[in-house]
Formats: structure tokens, C-alpha cells, sequence
């Protein structure tokens, strides 16, 4: 049974039965429809002294084309964690529409452990990702105005880029102010998806709204000649934006088709962004419940990185246990097989491929965190090869089998116990880097420590970008591949000596952090030969097919 078709014969209860499940009363809720809601900011403000429950992390191993279940994996444990009689909430990413139409197809998990309703999840929600566009945009258009009539601050240069969420790679560069008209000069543009903007990462780091309009003020849209930056609010605008995302600031509250409550919002990409979901929803479930379940994007290299070293700089709390999700699959494509080759029995490529996980427990571990394994079991999985990953874990890491993705929260009750346990022992959490460290060893520091890279090499343009900014006391984002810790993608195995390649350095002045661009990565991904968009369809009832 395809997972949409799953979703469809749930049963789903009302929002406000899941409300009241997660002990929050009816006039902080603001329904959209029977299932979906946004949860008032000031039910935060009423609950913020409230005991702060347990944080875990949930990465995996860099992903494939195979997929690894990480989503998967975090729903079907808070659904053991509630089966179990522990009060538990998750706290997810809003999927972006440019995977869905593109190679993904959905985020929303898969078999007995998906977050519902899944078809309006999976596209357009609440509108949060549709406002965050049309404020992105809406400065853009300010600023353009602002040339047009006279141009008062001398805005020399425009760095501020459009945003749409979709894939589409011809909009990487186009040119714009081409009518003609009175002080509009045709320059170079582009537009970046909008899960890369910076006030996607604005509006998942914010505190709150005070917290957001400072933040959007504080954005750089460009430089007059004196290569002076000009702001958001130089432009009068950081009040229009804020006015938009009144409401995208707001939590949405979902459910587990276990019916257990599912907080989704935000939904910045890891591997060009900082890949968690917001502050403020995350604050909210660790005072709402005792254990709250959260993850990173892609990899850990990726995600867990800048969970660990950007969002937990703006928690009250750090993590008190990781997850590290791996599939035999995974574990074997990146020892060499093919995608074929996966789905039989290969020891060989199995114990190569080990060595990936095997570099992510080690680099959780720097963080001062001892990592579980949680084995995402397939039915074509054999037992030897199970035996072999067990054995090559021994005296490394804990490890689980999770079976959620056929049974629900029923199948991931071993990996829940073991996490209380994990989360009752207290770790000693330590950054990868120092934020007085300069932003040369900042990179440097992930570059070697956790990619593993001989040395970090930058680009002539680089190199003059790092001399204006280097001096910055903020976190680095680092946009590489998310298929290798290298900045190649090709380069699966990492057996050989590599280095990191920085093209270009952005200071994004109101996210608080400097966006390190490595390798070939784009801030517009493209769409594949084969996109999901070719599949998805809608029938003569409505329903809509396709979305997995």
C-alpha cells in the first residue's frame, strides 16, 4: 500500500481533540480547516516557565538516492514514546514545494509513521513558506522602487536576491530593470528558492515578533559607493515584512496517524541553509511535553552540524541524546553498490559503507554526546547483514532496530526506552568552535573536524569577501553537497586526502551568520529528468495521487 493511501485511511481526530491531548486550550488555536491549526504566541508567553522536557536530535548518515527514513524514524518515535505512556511532542520542518514537484516527492514519512493530513502538508499548509516568498519578494520590489524615484540612499550595488519554492534553474541568473524607464539600470539578478532565503533563516532563529522585526531591519539589500552596507530598515520596510509574517510566526500544530500531536514549522534546507526547524516551535514543545523529538536536515555533516553549532546557540537547552539514522541499503550504496546491487545481500560493500556511519558517530561525539544507531530495518534486510552491522557497532555506539515504517510507534518501543536511559545521563556539550574564533577558523575548524578535509581553499573572490568579514563574531552555514563530506558529490567513500573549496562568502547580517558557499553548490536547485511533478496527479473525486 502506497504511504498517500495509508495517510488517506487514517483516522484523524479534530485539531482541537490533539489541542487538548498537548494540554493547550481552545483560545490559543487558530484552526485552518478540522485538522490543521496555528498555535498562538501567547499560549508561548503563558507556558515559558514551565519545566523544559528532554531534547533529541534525530540525523542519519549522508543520504542516497535510496532514501534513509529519517523523517520516518522521528515520527515513529514519539509515537513509542506516547505508547509507552510518555508524554512526547515532535517538532518537524515544513516541506518545501521545490522536493515535492522535484526528487522527493514529500516529507511527511512513510508507512504506519506519517505526520497527517499529509497531501496539504506536503503542499501549500498553512501559507507560512507562501508568505515568507511574498516578503522576500515585497523587499525586492521596495528596493527597486527606491531606484526608481531618485535613489536618495545611493544604492550602488543590489545583493538582495527574489525567491520562489520551486526548482527551477533558469532563474539562477536573469536580468532585470529592462523597461527603460527613468533611473532603472538592467543588472545581473537571480532568484534563490525560498527555503535558502535569509528570511527563512530569520524567521526560524527569531525569539519572537519584537525578535523578528529586528532581525529584518538588520538585513543588508546592498552597498552605496562608499561600499557602505544599506538595510532593510534604511529602507523603511522591516514593518511591511513583519506585518506579513504575523501569522507564519505562529507554530502549526498537526497530528501522527497514532494521533499524537506534531508541531511543524519553518523549513530551511541543510544543505544551503541551516536545516532545522524554528526556535520558537521547538522552545514550545520542550515546555509543553517531557521528551521532544526534533531533526536536522540531510546528513550529519549538514543538519546536526549547524543544529549544534548555530540553533542551539539561540536554545535554552542542548541536545540530550542524537539519533543517527542509517539503512543497510544506504550503508552498502555507500560502499560501492549500486542501487541494484542494495537490495541483495553484500557484505562487502556493507562493511565499506559502515565507514560513513562510523564518521558520524565520531563527530557527534566530538559535540560531547554519545550518538544510538537507529538501523531502519527493510523487509529484504537478511540477518547475517544485520549481525555484521551489530558486530562492527560493538563497543562504539548503542544501537536499535526500528520496524515503525510497517508496524508504527510499535516498532521504534526499543529505541524510545533506550533513549530515556541515554537522556537521564548527562553529556558534556561543547561546540565545534568558539564564536570569537575568526570566521577563517570557524571553517576551518568544521572543514577538518567533521568533514574530515586536508585544508579549506578559497576562491579570489573569497579571499577578498573573508578580509571585510573575517573579524564577525557569528556562526558560519556552510552550503556543500549533501551526498559527501567532501564538497563532491561523486566522492562517496572519502578514502582518499581532499580538500574544501569555497567559491563565495555572504554575510546575512539579520539571520546572524555567514553563508560559506563550497564546491558547485546552487541556492536554486534544478529539477531531475524525471521530476515527481510528472507523477502527481488528481482524480475525478478530488483525491490527489502521487505524494509519497
Amino acid at each position: 500500500m502506497e504511504d498517500i493511501e495509508i495517510a488517506r485511511g487514517s483516522k484523524l481526530k479534530n485539531i482541537n481533540e490533539i489541542a487538548k491531548k498537548a494540554d493547550i486550550p481552545e483560545e490559543y488555536i487558530e484552526q485552518y480547516g478540522k485538522y490543521k491549526a496555528k498555535i498562538s504566541l501567547n499560549y508561548f508567553e503563558k507556558i515559558k516557565n514551565n519545566k523544559t522536557g528532554k531534547l533529541i536530535l534525530v540525523t542519519s548518515i549522508n543520504p542516497t538516492p535510496l532514501g534513509e527514513g529519517k523523517t520516518t524514524a522521528s515520527i515513529g518515535i514519539v509515537d513509542a514514546f506516547n505508547k509507552i505512556n510518555k508524554k512526547a511532542i515532535l517538532a518537524l520542518r515544513e516541506p518545501s514545494l521545490g522536493p515535492v514537484f522535484g526528487i522527493k516527492g514529500g516529507a511527511t514519512g512513510g508507512g504506519y509513521s506519517q505526520v497527517v493530513p499529509m497531501e496539504d502538508i506536503n503542499l501549500h499548509f498553512t501559507g507560512d513558506i507562501h508568505a515568507i516568498t511574498t516578503a522576500n519578494n515585497l523587499l525586492s520590489a521596495i528596493i527597486d522602487n527606491h531606484i526608481f524615484h531618485g535613489n536618495e540612499l545611493g544604492i550602488e550595488k543590489v545583493t538582495w536576491k527574489r525567491c520562489l519554492d520551486l526548482n527551477d534553474r533558469a532563474l539562477r541568473k536573469v536580468e532585470v530593470s529592462l523597461s527603460g524607464e527613468k533611473n532603472m539600470k538592467p543588472r545581473e539578478d537571480g532568484f534563490d528558492i525560498t527555503v535558502a532565503s535569509e528570511i527563512m533563516a530569520i524567521l526560524c532563529l527569531a525569539k519572537d515578533l519584537k525578535d523578528l522585526k529586528r532581525r529584518l531591519g538588520n538585513i543588508v539589500i546592498g552597498y552605496n559607493k562608499e561600499n557602505k552596507p544599506i538595510t532593510c530598515r534604511d529602507l523603511k520596510a522591516d514593518g511591511s515584512l513583519t506585518v506579513i509574517l504575523k501569522d507564519a510566526i505562529k507554530p502549526n500544530l498537526v497530528q501522527t496517524i497514532e494521533n499524537n500531536p506534531v508541531i511543524i514549522h519553518g523549513g530551511p534546507f541543510a544543505n544551503i541553509a541551516h536545516g532545522c526547524n524554528s526556535v520558537i516551535a521547538t522552545e514550545m514543545a520542550l515546555k509543553m511535553s517531557d521528551y521532544v523529538i526534533t531533526e536536522a536536515g540531510f546528513g550529519a555533516d549538514l543538519g546536526a552540524e549547524k543544529f549544534l553549532d548555530i540553533k542551539c546557540r539561540n536554545l535554552s537547552t542542548k541536545p540530550n541524546a542524537v539519533v543517527i539514522v542509517a539503512t543497510l541499503k544506504a550503508l552498502k550504496y555507500h560502499g560501492g553498490a549500486t542501487k541494484e546491487e542494495c537490495t541483495l545481500e553484500n557484505v562487502e560493500a556493507l562493511r565499506k559503507g559502515i565507514h560513513n556511519l562510523k564518521r558520524h558517530i565520531e563527530n557527534i561525539k566530538k559535540y560531547g554526546i554519545e550518538p544510538i544507531v537507529a538501523i531502519n530495518k527493510y523487509t529484504q534486510d537478511t540477518q547475517n547483514e544485520i549481525e555484521v552491522l551489530q558486530e562492527e557497532l560493538n563497543g562504539i555506539a548503542k544501537y536499535s532496530l526500528l520496524e515503525n515504517w510497517a508496524k508504527g510507534g510499535e516498532g521504534a518501543v526499543d529505541l524510545a526506552n533506550k533513549l530515556i536511559e541515554i537522556c537521564e545521563n548527562k553529556n558534556d556539550f561543547k561546540y565545534m568552535y568558539e564564536l570569537n574564533d575568526t570566521i577563517e577558523e570557524k571553517i576551518d575548524k568544521i572543514a577538518k573536524n567533521i568533514y574530515g578535509a586536508e585544508k579549506v581553499e578559497y576562491s579570489d573572490l573569497a579571499k577578498e569577501q573573508l578580509k571585510e568579514i573575517n573579524h564577525l563574531k557569528i556562526p558560519v552555514c556552510i552550503a556543500k553537497t549533501q551526498y559527501s563530506f567532501s564538497d563532491d558529490p561523486k566522492n562517496l567513500l572519502c578514502d582518499k586526502p581532499f580538500n574544501i573549496h569555497v567559491s563565495e562568502l555572504k554575510y546575512k547580517a539579520g539571520a546572524e551568520f555567514v553563508v560559506v558557499l563550497t564546491g558547485k553548490v546552487m541556492t536554486m536547485p534544478g529539477l531531475p529528468k524525471v521530476p515527481a511533478a510528472e507523477k502527481i496527479d488528481i482524480d475525478e473525486n478530488g483525491n490527489i495521487e502521487g505524494i509519497f
